[in-house]
């Protein structure tokens, strides 16, 4: 593979370019099908690149100086979404999150901590080795993806609760 550096004659705009060959970069500039990402423009050619020259074993490794070029204008950037950190929620969002909250503060409050035997009580209670009881404890990405794969009803609790110091 060899990389060249495009420039679109149209607008000025840089990019890369990789093909097999000189010849394959030819081949396909003259059947068109070479543009410009930024603006489709078939009007493409190669820009002048720094060729990558590697060193002798024998030479010292000073850092290499560079010579860099004016770069093109580059394109617009791209609208900002909607939202962004540290910004706050749409109201419909912190409304949706309080009665997710709620909900399973209610649900916890009817079932038990079991800490880290959470898979072992689950699965007990799916094969019917003991009564099926609401609880919630500790399990580990493994552990939850054979119960998964077990058929056991399991799912995550949504908002972080902190154990019973005492049953951990």
């Amino acid at each position: 593979m060899i990389v060249f550096d495009l420039e679109c004659r149209t607008n000025g705009h840089r990019f890369e370019g990789w093909f097999g060959s000189s010849d394959d970069f030819a081949e396909q500039q003259a059947r068109g099908l070479i543009a410009c990402p930024m603006c489709n423009s078939a009007d493409v050619a190669r820009a002048i690149s720094a060729p990558n020259i590697g060193r002798k074993s024998n030479q010292h490794t000073e850092p290499a100086r560079q010579t860099v070029l004016p770069a093109a204008p580059a394109p617009a950037p791209a609208p900002a979404p909607a939202a962004h950190a540290n910004t706050p929620l749409p109201p419909q969002a912190v409304a949706a999150l309080k009665a997710i909250a709620k909900i399973q503060a209610e649900a916890l409050k009817t079932s038990t901590w079991v800490g880290k035997r959470f898979a072992d009580n689950a699965r007990a209670m799916h094969y019917g080795e003991t009564d099926a009881a609401p609880i919630h404890g500790e399990a580990t990405p493994q552990e939850a993806q054979a119960l998964h794969e077990e058929g056991v009803s399991i799912a995550p609790i949504l908002f972080p609760i902190a154990p019973p110091k005492d049953l951990n």
